[in-house]
């Protein structure tokens, strides 16, 4: 999942002493151990022994009698703090009496989630008649400096890397009645994942490895292997993916496990999010209702264009979603002040719809997730990460479940000793009655949707005005101006600051008062930008003012960041600089010569951007009637 703040939040990973001679000799031994136990011949290996025992990886994925979920049972805001075994049972039975049957992980080794989740199963099992459950375990991958400043993506972080694979095969060996998949990596080959990504090449190693040792009888054969990725690192998105390694990878794995979440982009890719306009007059259930088709509708694309790139390669895997899944909750991006994609009801009509879907069309779906975990993002209780959960951190089920406490299917049992109940104390109105209103265009001001329809991105622009927004400027197809070749974005970066379009045909950008702010007017569809390669010794023109004492940079971003591409062309507006900020409208025509820093012309990303370094005032900065041209 883009887990940009629960990610960024694991710094506590790295804080173990790796220098100290004790940590190394307990490393030392404990890699040993694992190894040795990796060479031992598999019928050595002691497990409980009976008919479920045959279930295999291929009996249950695509079945929807094996319901499936990501869990990860941590309810404290550290996961220093390990859920015990009984928390972990207890936990279970929860999923059991809820029908799922399938639980997804993401450590092995350096907490000991996976381990005493797995001891608890087999517990259970012993004490339960009827129970079981099967795991797909997760083995976390990095790259080499991975959380520090000197993160390398060429390379790998070998010994935390091989520490985890070790002790998944020594999990699925121990425990190999529950352990029927293991999956090398989560998010590991995306490139948003700027602190940790690595290339497919070393997913496709350890993948190789585990393999092997199903091959000589070290795993069950039966095991299966996989990677589980955002969509577009399975070769669905932006071609730059499209690699020998991948092709490679897909080939050697038993499935493809991806993910998608309209959720995110809701904010960060909002055309499909936004209500058109016949939707105006709707309330906002009934808006709500839409565009959560539209979601799973979005959801189902992503699918597709994933399955047509690999069928393209001439490869047939099945494929399944190891994760998708809705935040009940959000202070920022997806909040009132954001998509207002967040809420109970909008979870519960995506929880339905992909589980409908899913179970149709003979695809295991690894929901996002069992219970909220407040570790992810342990700073800003009110993040949307902490909220994805079916069950909240008080044991209380979401509306997704509501219809189950009626039922009394959770009846006898409890989390932390409460029973579970219903969120807003059962109240239906009071919830239906804090669902938020699916914005559109006009009430959010994301998009600008001038356009010139007859040409494409990419091609290049040979008028001699490129009007973004103006007042009086208007393309008419003879007039030697144009508009963007698609939709511009209002995109804010990271929820740094708000950026609108205010009444007066302007845009109004109110900075953060965190440490940095951005956002940019951004144009880009598979991985192109516009092409203004003859805008080389033109103009940038706008008009601006505000209230703002901070300095801040204006200017043209061209490439992508996440490829290493992105150039940031730019002048600084600061008191007592060339370029000062009024609270009068001033014009200003800034030479295209002054704002270069080695653009490449011809893939311009972002039209016009903004950013402040320092911790801003908060005040206002207006932007309006902004073009370039040629002379």
């Amino acid at each position: 999942m883009r887990k940009g703040l629960d990610i960024f939040q694991r710094i506590d990973m790295h804080k173990h002493d790796r220098g100290t001679r004790n940590e190394k000799r307990r490393r030392l031994v404990r890699t040993l151990m694992m190894a040795m136990l990796a060479l031992a011949p598999l019928t050595s290996v002691p497990h409980c022994v009976n008919a479920q025992d045959i279930v295999r990886a291929e009996d249950i994925l695509g079945n929807p009698d094996y319901p499936a979920i990501a869990f990860g049972g941590y309810r404290q805001t550290s996961r220093d703090v390990v859920p015990t075994v009984d928390q972990l049972k207890e936990d279970l039975r929860i999923l059991f009496a809820m029908g799922v049957r399938v639980l997804r992980t993401y450590n092995t080794q350096q907490y000991a989630h996976a381990a005493n989740l797995l001891e608890a199963i087999r517990q259970l099992r012993k004490e339960q008649p009827g129970f079981h459950m099967y795991v797909m375990l997760g083995a976390w991958i990095e790259c080499e400096g991975a959380w520090t400043n000197n993160v390398n993506h060429e390379s790998e972080n070998v010994e935390n890397n091989t520490a985890e694979i070790e002790a998944a095969v020594a999990l699925a060996r121990k425990y190999r009645e529950s352990v029927k998949i293991i999956a090398v990596g989560n998010e590991a080959m995306v490139h948003w994942a700027t602190s940790y990504f690595v290339r497919p090449g070393v997913i496709l190693k350890w993948v190789n490895h585990l393999q092997t040792l199903k091959a000589s009888g070290q795993l069950p054969a039966d095991l299966w292997v996989t990677s589980s990725d955002n969509f577009a690192s399975w070769g669905g998105g932006d071609p730059s993916y499209h690699t020998d390694d991948l092709t490679a990878l897909i080939k050697a794995v038993d499935f493809v496990s991806m993910h998608t979440y309209p959720f995110h982009d809701s904010h960060y890719n909002s055309a499909y999010w936004v209500a058109p306009a016949d939707e105006a007059d709707m309330n906002a259930l009934d808006r709500a209702k839409s565009a959560i088709l539209r979601a799973r509708d979005y959801a189902k694309d992503q699918y597709q264009t994933t399955e047509n790139y690999i069928k393209s390669l001439g490869i047939n895997k099945p494929i399944h979603i190891g994760e998708t899944g809705w935040a009940s909750q959000s202070n920022s991006l997806y909040g009132p002040q954001g998509s207002q994609a967040a809420d109970e009801f909008k979870a519960k009509l995506y929880y339905d719809a992909t589980r409908e879907w899913t179970n149709n069309s003979g695809i295991s779906c690894f929901y996002f997730e069992a219970f909220d975990e407040p570790w992810k993002d342990a700073g800003n209780p009110g993040g949307s990460e902490n909220h994805f959960g079916l069950i909240n951190i008080q044991g209380q089920a979401k509306y997704a479940l509501w219809d189950m406490v009626d039922a009394g299917t959770f009846e006898g049992l409890t989390r932390g000793g409460s029973t579970i109940t219903k969120t807003f104390d059962g109240d239906e109105h009071a919830l239906l009655a804090s669902t938020l209103q699916v914005p559109s265009t006009i009430d959010l001001g994301l998009l600008i949707a001038t356009v010139n329809d007859q040409r494409s991105l990419g091609d290049e622009v040979n008028e001699n005005k490129y009007v973004i927004s103006h007042k009086t400027l208007v393309p008419n197809g003879s007039n030697g101006m144009t508009y963007p070749s698609d939709v511009v974005k209002l995109n804010v970066w990271e929820g740094t600051c708000s950026m609108k379009l205010s009444g007066n045909d302007a845009i109004r950008v109110t900075p953060g008062e965190g440490a940095w702010w951005g956002c940019g007017l951004e144009i880009q569809g598979k991985g192109k930008g516009e092409n203004l390669s003859r805008f080389g010794s033109g103009n940038l023109h706008f008009e601006i003012k505000g209230e703002t004492k901070s300095p801040f940079d204006i200017g043209f971003q061209t490439g992508v960041y996440a490829h290493k591409t992105q150039t940031n062309n730019f002048v600084t507006f600061k008191s007592g600089g060339k370029y000062q900020l009024s609270g009068e409208w001033t014009t200003h025509s800034i030479p295209m010569a002054e704002l270069n820093r080695g653009a490449k012309l011809s893939d311009v990303t972002s039209l016009l951007y903004l950013k402040g370094e320092k911790r801003a005032d908060s005040k206002s900065i207006e932007i309006r009637n902004v073009y370039y041209s040629r002379k």
